[in-house]
């Protein structure tokens, strides 16, 4: 039995209808390679069956008996049932990448059980017409908590379920995996009393640490006042709806290396961080809605030490970037984005990596839950603008071949949960030679998703046809006088 952290508590608490707390990884396979014609659902189980070891995440369920004075538990599911979690269905025909998006998004919209260990696979058939897809294609979205992971350990899961080689199937493993039985309510009860006592010594030790940092990142801040992000409202910063709208972009990302290149320290990151600014620079003005300055993102950080690699949960800090959607030029929007991007870690640094995690360890369950429900509601009800009017999560992953039951996987992406005032998130993810990045949006808010992900290509193109070709052309220009 393993008690949440409060970081991971947060994602239980903001869990509702309207705003399910859990991270989809989507990953399509091809079967080309195949010494048949397709892999059965009754393959896909066995490699989840053989498979569960590998994480806790699979067994495990959330335990909650103190009534919000404590942090719930996690627990080894009595009854659990592998084929509850994993599911089978198939596009309707035609089976395009339109409805292929479609039903992504259904699917996201729906919460979890709250009561059975906290993640979903739907193997998904029926792909024979989205264009660009190998034939006899299928795909498997997994929705899985963010109470349980975050983008790194989500990463791992991803892994646990692949392997390295075209084989069938995994070879049978010993597991010892055991069932839990819930303790007594005594127990718990008297272990919440014990934890309460202790955070007013947490809250004072956390603050002593917390403030000198925090004036660090004061002065950092005040030193390049040419960066500071305007706090802005978009139409992504207000209420959202239970429905939602996806699509993704798929890039070479030896494309996106080169593009790097254009502006000297820049990171894969912030050419992603350039590109989502030029779409949102493209879609808002075609609106009518492009503000004088520059939009803001939030992008969570990794704060894992190596020895917690493989641990679950969340492990993350969030920095915000400058999207730059107020500088035309795509190059100088990429130094723009990058500047930003370092004034940023500095800041975050100054404050401390694990400050976010450290605040909410240090409040009582109850206290953290309504001042998140007050904030959240104050600032739906008035005009108070937001800080950051979009999220950029980027998650590297494997850039070599996976398989799942002999299929290798041809691209991975992912999508993201919303909350009210942050209606709108990037989910960025590398595989495979390529990187992604999948919006999700709630549809009242972005009613036109196939027009954003247009406006997301064009900048895209717009970016590489500026940062890649003149340096190909001086190359060539050298070589020639030489």
């Amino acid at each position: 039995m393993q008690q949440l952290t409060g970081l991971d508590y947060m994602f239980v608490q903001q869990e509702a209808p309207r705003t399910p707390m859990h991270i989809s990884p989507v990953i399509i396979y091809d079967i080309s390679e195949l010494d048949r014609d397709k892999v059965r659902f009754k393959d896909v189980l066995t490699i989840f069956e053989r498979n569960l070891h590998k994480s806790p995440i699979f067994r495990r369920k959330l335990l909650a008996k103190t009534r919000g004075f404590d942090m719930p538990y996690w627990i080894e599911d009595d009854h659990f049932d592998l084929e509850f979690h994993v599911r089978h269905i198939a596009l309707p025909k035609p089976g395009d990448w339109r409805q292929f998006c479609i039903l992504l998004a259904r699917l996201h919209a729906r919460g979890l059980d709250m009561t059975r260990p906290l993640w979903e696979a739907y193997v998904i058939e029926g792909l024979n017409n989205v264009e660009g897809l190998p034939r006899g294609s299928f795909a498997i979205m997994l929705k899985i908590h963010h109470c349980a992971i975050d983008g790194v350990s989500g990463a791992e899961i991803i892994n646990a379920i692949h392997s390295l080689t075209p084989e069938k199937e995994p070879p049978l493993v010993d597991d010892p995996w055991q069932p839990e039985r819930p303790p007594p309510a005594t127990r718990l009860w008297s272990q919440a009393l014990s934890n309460n006592l202790k955070l007013p010594g947490k809250f004072y030790e956390t603050m002593s640490e917390l403030v000198p940092g925090a004036i660090k990142a004061a002065k950092i801040s005040d030193e390049h006042p040419e960066h500071k992000a305007e706090r802005l409202r978009t139409r992504f910063n207000g209420q959202i709806t239970s429905a939602r709208v996806t699509d993704t972009l798929r890039m070479n990302l030896q494309d996106i290396k080169d593009i790097r290149n254009a502006v000297d320290g820049s990171t894969i990151n912030d050419v992603i961080v350039s590109i989502v600014g030029g779409g949102l620079r493209k879609y808002l003005g075609a609106h009518g809605e492009l503000p004088e300055v520059s939009l803001t993102c939030g992008a969570p950080i990794s704060v894992r030490a190596r020895e917690d690699e493989v641990a679950v949960g969340n492990q993350v800090s969030m920095m915000t970037i400058s999207l730059a959607t107020d500088v035309e030029d795509p190059v100088k929007r990429l130094k723009a984005v990058n500047e930003s991007a370092v004034e940023g870690k500095a800041y975050s640094s100054a404050l401390g990596a694990h400050a976010m995690m450290d605040i909410t360890q240090s409040l009582s369950p109850q206290v953290l839950g309504m001042g998140m429900r007050a904030a959240s509601l104050a600032a739906l009800r008035s005009e108070v603008a937001m800080p950051v009017q979009t999220v950029v999560s980027n998650v590297p992953g494997p850039q070599f071949p996976l398989y799942l039951a002999g299929a290798r996987v041809h691209t991975m992406m992912g999508m993201g949960p919303l909350l009210d005032n942050m209606g709108l998130f990037h989910a960025v993810i590398s595989g495979a030679g390529h990187i992604c990045i999948n919006f999700t949006c709630c549809r009242e808010m972005l009613p036109d998703p196939d027009f954003y992900r247009q406006c997301l290509e064009a900048a895209f193109e717009e970016l590489k046809s500026a940062a890649v070709k003149p340096r190909r052309r001086k190359r060539k220009s050298r070589a020639a006088r030489s």
